[in-house]
């Protein structure tokens, strides 16, 4: 049995009571479902990320301007007018955030996960963010520079991983399938 959470319920009524009124097509209602769960989400930064590991002149478009480079794949709108991508390199990881709210790029991330946007992560990521990725498993040498991007409204951030150690060789769609929407995020490592 699936728990019901008390927004899930919330939204549930508040959707019956438009379609009630008339005000609300549960057509549009499945479209927009469809729209984040096939069209948008964390398998299309996966397909962006695998590409980068593959194609060093995409990769290099997609560190240049990562906007246009998406867009190449088809991939744009959803808060990504102007997407910055940042690469997690041996002596340096990045980590990304949006201190205000939960600016992020829906097109190529999906959802925002909860924690995201939970005040506690969007402040002590900030100030402490060794201790906030090793909270998410993350343990990075002492010497390994981290940096945190803030997101806003005019620019978002996303983070090119490191490939997996044991990735060499494998395909540009068997790598998209290792690449994860918190790796793209910076709390995890592949």
């Amino acid at each position: 049995m699936t728990e019901t959470t008390p927004q899930a319920l919330r939204a549930e009524a508040l959707e019956s009571l438009l379609v009630e009124k008339g005000l609300l097509d549960p057509a549009t209602v499945d479209q927009v479902i469809v729209q984040y769960n096939e069209r948008v989400g964390p398998m299309n930064g996966a397909r962006v990320v695998a590409k980068a590991w593959t194609n060093p002149e995409f990769r290099k478009r997609l560190l240049a301007d990562g906007t246009s480079a998406i867009a190449e794949l088809g991939l744009e709108g959803a808060q990504t007018d102007k997407l910055v991508v940042v690469e997690n390199t041996s002596d340096v990881h990045n980590l990304v955030v949006c201190t205000l709210c939960s600016c992020y790029p829906w097109a190529v991330l999906g959802l925002p996960p909860k924690w995201y946007k939970d005040p506690a992560y969007r402040s002590r990521v900030v100030r402490e963010p060794r201790k906030v990725l090793e909270e998410f498993g993350v343990a990075l040498a002492g010497d390994k520079a981290i940096r945190v991007w803030d997101s806003s409204a005019e620019v978002r951030y996303m983070v090119l991983p490191e490939p997996p150690a044991d990735g060499r060789g494998l395909s540009e769609a068997a790598l998209a399938e290792r690449v994860t929407r918190d790796s793209m995020i910076g709390v995890e490592i592949l």
